[in-house]
C-alpha cells in the first residue's frame, strides 16, 4: 500500500475565487474581457492569458525505476502561465506568439528535468519556452492553412494531442491544412506534416510525420472518421517510436452532453474503433498489431454511464502499439502506469458515470479500471479514478481529482505494473 499522505492546505486564492459572489465576478470578468480584447477594421485580435496553478501528491511501493526501493513521496507545487498575442486577421492572414513558464514551488519531485530520481514522478518541469508561434491563412473558400509551432488536436486525443493535462503542453512545428466542405456538408479534412514535436517536458524530438484525418458527420448519428498518421522519428534514440497507423472510428460522443437523443431526457452514447499499426521509417523492428476500442452507454436527464473495452495488442519488447503523439493521460487510468504499452499488450474493461450539475458548471466523474494483459489471462491491477470539476462562467475553474492503482502482484517484465500508486491533485484555473 502506498505510505501515508503529508496534506497541505489549499491556496488562498482558490478558497477565495470560490467565494467571490456571481455578480462581483461577472463585472472584473467584462472588465478584463475589454481590457484584453481588440479591433481592427471589424477583425478582432486579443491577448490569450493563462494561468495554472495545481498541487499533486504521488505516492508509491516498489517501482521499476528504484528497483524494488520505495521512491519517496513526491509533492509538487507549480504554477504554469501561458501568455500571447493574436493579431486581427489582415487579407485572411493571423498571426500568434504564445509564451509558455511553468513556476516549481517546491521541489520534492521527480520532474524527469530536475535530477531527483528518488522521488516519484510529476512530469512537470521548471521550464519556460516559446509555446506557439504561427501564421494562418484563411483566404480559400473553406480552408485555413496554418504554418508554425502549433497546438494540434485531432478527435479524441488519442493519437495526436497536446498532452494538456501537463502544466507544459505539447506543441508541433508543422503545416496543418483544414478543409470543411461546404458542398459535403458535415465533411471535414485535417491534412499535414510535422517537423518537430516541442513535448511537454520541453525537449524537442525531431521528426517526419505526414498525418491524415478525414472527420463526416453523419446526421445525428454521429461521426465518421478515418485516419493515417505516419511518425518516422530521425534521431537514434527515438528510433523505435516510429510506426505508420490507420483506423477507422464512429462515434457520438466526445464529452459530457453528447448523446443521440432517444426523448427529451434520455439518449444512448457509443463509440466503435479499430486502429493497426506497423513499423515504419528509421523503426529497426519489425512488427504488427492492433487497437480495438469500443464504448456504449446512456444518458438519464443530467447522468452519463459507460461501459468499454479498449485493447492495445503487444507481441513483446519494441513491438506494442504505441501512440507517442497522443494525450495518453485521459485514457487506461489517470494514475498513468501505462502511458507506454506493455510488452504483453493491455486491455483495460472499464465502467464510468459522470454527472453534470447547475447547468453543466459542476462535473463528477467516476471511473473504475480493470487491466489485464491483451489475452485476459494475465491480471496487471485495477483503478479508481474520481473528479470533481466546479466552473465559475467561462473563465475560472477549481478541479479535485484522485486516482488509486491496485496492482495484483504479477511479477511481470514490466515492473511498473507491479507498482501501487496513489494520486491527488487540486487545481486552480484562469483563463482568458
Amino acid at each position: 500500500m502506498p505510505q501515508q499522505q503529508r496534506t497541505i492546505p489549499l491556496s488562498a486564492s482558490l478558497l477565495a475565487l470560490s467565494v467571490v459572489s456571481g455578480s462581483a465576478l461577472a463585472g472584473i470578468t467584462q472588465d478584463v474581457e475589454d481590457a484584453l480584447n481588440f479591433y481592427h477594421y471589424g477583425k478582432n485580435g486579443a491577448i490569450k492569458f493563462d494561468l495554472n496553478y495545481r498541487y499533486e501528491n504521488v505516492d508509491q511501493d516498489k517501482g521499476a525505476l528504484f528497483r524494488g526501493q520505495y521512491p519517496h513521496t513526491a509533492n509538487a507545487n507549480t504554477a504554469r502561465l501561458r501568455i500571447g498575442l493574436l493579431s486581427p486577421t489582415f487579407h485572411g492572414i493571423q498571426g500568434y506568439a504564445e509564451y509558455e513558464g511553468n513556476l516549481a514551488m517546491q521541489d520534492d519531485y521527480n520532474s524527469t528535468r530536475n535530477g531527483n530520481a528518488g522521488y516519484s514522478t510529476v512530469a512537470d518541469p521548471e521550464k519556460s519556452e516559446l509555446n506557439q508561434l504561427w501564421l494562418s491563412y484563411s483566404g480559400i473558400p473553406d480552408t485555413v492553412i496554418k504554418g508554425g509551432r502549433q497546438r494540434i488536436k485531432l478527435d479524441d486525443d488519442r493519437f495526436i494531442g497536446n498532452v494538456g493535462w501537463r502544466q507544459m503542453e505539447t506543441t508541433y512545428d508543422s503545416v496543418l491544412i483544414t478543409h470543411n466542405n461546404q458542398q459535403i456538408f458535415g465533411l471535414t479534412i485535417n491534412a499535414g506534416f510535422i517537423g518537430n514535436v516541442q513535448t511537454f517536458t520541453s525537449t524537442n524530438e525531431h521528426i517526419d510525420a505526414p498525418i491524415l484525418n478525414v472527420n463526416y458527420k453523419v446526421g445525428d448519428y454521429g461521426n465518421l472518421v478515418g485516419y493515417g498518421y505516419w511518425l518516422d522519428y530521425t534521431e537514434r534514440e527515438n528510433y523505435e517510436k516510429s510506426s505508420q497507423t490507420y483506423g477507422l472510428r464512429m462515434t457520438n460522443y466526445q464529452k459530457p452532453g453528447d448523446t443521440y437523443k432517444l426523448t427529451d431526457n434520455y439518449g444512448v452514447v457509443y463509440t466503435a474503433e479499430w486502429s493497426h499499426q506497423e513499423d515504419y521509417g528509421h523503426g529497426p523492428t519489425k512488427y504488427a498489431v492492433d487497437r480495438l476500442n469500443m464504448m456504449g452507454g446512456f444518458t438519464a436527464y443530467n447522468l452519463t454511464f459507460q461501459g468499454a473495452i479498449e485493447q492495445l495488442d503487444g507481441m513483446g519488447t519494441n513491438k506494442t502499439f504505441d501512440t507517442p503523439l497522443g494525450t495518453n493521460h485521459a485514457f487506461q487510468g489517470w494514475a498513468d502506469l501505462f502511458l507506454v504499452t506493455p510488452r504483453n499488450g493491455i486491455r483495460d474493461v472499464f465502467a464510468t458515470a459522470i454527472s453534470t450539475l447547475d447547468r453543466g458548471e459542476v462535473i463528477l466523474t467516476g471511473t473504475y479500471h480493470n487491466f489485464t494483459d491483451d489475452t485476459g489471462n494475465i491480471k496487471y491491477g485495477d483503478e479508481w479514478d474520481f473528479s470533481a470539476l466546479k466552473k465559475f462562467g467561462k473563465h475560472y475553474s477549481v478541479l479535485a481529482k484522485y486516482a488509486y492503482y491496485s496492482a495484483d502482484n504479477y511479477n511481470a517484465a514490466d515492473t511498473f505494473v507491479n507498482t501501487d500508486t496513489q494520486k491527488i491533485w487540486v487545481q486552480g484555473n484562469i483563463s482568458f
